[in-house]
């Protein structure tokens, strides 16, 4: 195997000090021109070939972000990444993705590297209530942005869609239908998306005249698994609702698990609707009314928000940017059934 040439190589063909070949090659230090030219030969010659990222640290600027996200699996997550990715590269910046797995000890290696300059910014997605761990890691870092849920607490700013108007769009487009005793099947009681949601729905049901029933809202997870779980407890229940308000498309699908199993059709035994419209939503049978929050837009104004606190063009500000939602009308909707 041939020998990898160093700097020190290229500094001794040439006759001049590492540091000399150093600032020179990262563009800090002008030579004359015959000391350029033994230089620029010896490193031809040797077929030295930089390490970019020791350049850049030296600069003081790896050129790249990151996004920490809990899973790229997710159809969700997945837009997200291209979107950013998408956007970076626009700006002159790489990517480097941060799969954290919900796990705190992931979340703070990744907060880490903005320290190290392995990163110069970070956008942060998580999808598990904060203890307070989480707002003290990131405590006094500079050019972080959060996206589509909330740290409380930390100062930084974030990107978020109108949670409380696509609850109350989704809750509304029920009782538009005919639908009073509505259930509300969504994710951890502590999660932001999750009070801001609920508060859409209470809204609507306030609007219509409709009492708020507790007993018709559960807390899980933002999966397939407990919408099917949530599902078999509704139909199996003595007075079953004849609509549903699920705050993802993921648990939307679950409940279809739960009604299938027993037979039981959208809309005509219950009505559905859902939020995200994930890309199978439109593939389901029936295909899901859901309420539209774009995932490549959230990705996008992350970056432009992340890459202007970078340039210098804004300060970090920990305002809050909001991006519209859109009621997607599918066929998972009906009056209530006959009886009910």
């Amino acid at each position: 195997m041939a020998k990898v040439s160093t700097i020190r190589d290229v500094a001794e063909l040439a006759d001049v000090s590492k540091a000399t070949v150093s600032r020179y090659l990262n563009g800090s230090l002008v030579l004359p021109p015959d000391t350029a030219k033994r230089v620029d030969d010896a490193v031809l010659a040797l077929n030295y070939r930089q390490n970019s990222l020791a350049r850049r640290l030296s600069l003081g600027s790896s050129e790249t972000i990151g996004l920490a996200m809990p899973e790229v699996a997710n159809p969700f997550f997945a837009e997200l990444a291209d979107a950013v990715e998408e956007a970076a590269s626009a700006s002159g910046y790489g990517l480097a993705l941060c799969i954290t797995r919900n796990k705190l000890e992931r979340e703070a290696l990744y907060l880490s590297w903005l320290d190290t300059r392995h990163l110069d910014g970070l956008i942060f997605a998580t999808n598990r209530p904060d203890d307070g761990s989480l707002r003290k890691l990131m405590g006094e870092r500079a050019n972080i942005v959060l996206v589509d849920e909330d740290v409380p607490g930390a100062d930084v700013p974030r990107v978020f869609v109108d949670n409380i108007e696509g609850g109350y769009q989704a809750t509304r487009h029920l009782l538009d239908a005919g639908h009073k005793r509505i259930a509300h099947v969504t994710g951890p009681e502590a999660l932001f998306t999750v009070q801001e949601r609920l508060a859409g729905y209470k809204r609507a049901l306030a609007e219509a005249q409709v009492r708020f029933d507790p007993k018709l809202v559960h807390f899980g997870s933002y999966d397939r698994a407990f919408g099917r779980e949530i599902g078999t407890k509704l139909v199996t229940s003595a007075k079953p609702p004849t609509a549903l308000f699920a705050t993802s498309d993921y648990i939307a699908v679950g409940v279809l698990d739960a009604l299938r199993e027993r037979a039981l059709s959208v809309p005509d035994y219950m009505s559905i609707v859902g939020f995200d419209d994930m890309e199978f939503a439109n593939l389901l049978m029936p295909a899901i009314t859901t309420v539209r929050q774009s995932a490549a837009e959230l990705g996008r104004t992350s970056v432009a928000l992340l890459v202007s606190m970078l340039t210098g063009n804004v300060t970090s500000d920990p305002a809050i940017h909001r991006l519209p939602v859109r009621l997607i009308e599918r066929a998972s909707v009906a009056p209530p059934r006959a009886g009910s």
